[in-house]
């Protein structure tokens, strides 16, 4: 039997993921803030100050791209980059008022996002399909892990 992608669960879940990230962009627009940016703001609100390496682990993302994104938010207001007090090489950044600001409203989709995407679940079917994708996680990490030199820098 050919494998069809469009029957597959991972294409259904791709496209539950775009259009959460659809609503998330719709609900947080009046806040200059861009796609890729809500998950930067997440990171710096539980710990702002971060050096930008440390930050870019922390969003799975390169240091160069990184820095086109904290070039883009700077220019917007949402963060503010400082040198180290102890190592004037190392850059840390910080949310601006602006930041803070946009970092509650991007809480507040995710809040509201999640009370939508489990409209109609009860209790028990949360709990299934969280266990579910727990272990498509841990099923793709091993996978990834077997067969990359390099382990992923993925974050729950």
């Amino acid at each position: 039997m050919d494998f069809d992608y469009s029957q597959a669960l991972t294409h259904a879940m791709g496209h539950v993921m775009k259009l959460h990230r659809a609503n998330v962009e719709f609900l947080i627009q009046e806040y200059d803030v861009y796609p890729g940016q809500p998950i930067l703001l997440m990171r710096l609100a539980n710990t702002d100050g971060l050096i930008q390496k440390e930050l870019a682990r922390r969003i799975s993302v390169k240091p160069a791209t990184l820095t086109v994104m904290l070039n883009r938010m700077e220019k917007s207001g949402l963060v503010i980059r400082k040198p180290d007090e102890r190592d004037q090489r190392i850059s840390r950044v910080f949310l601006t008022d602006k930041g803070r600001i946009a970092s509650q409203a991007v809480k507040e989709a995710l809040r509201i996002l999640e009370i939508q995407c489990y409209e109609g679940f009860t209790s028990e079917e949360k709990q299934i399909l969280a266990g579910m994708l727990e272990r498509m996680h841990t099923n793709m990490q091993n996978f990834y892990l077997e067969n990359n030199p390099q382990p992923p820098e993925t974050k729950k």
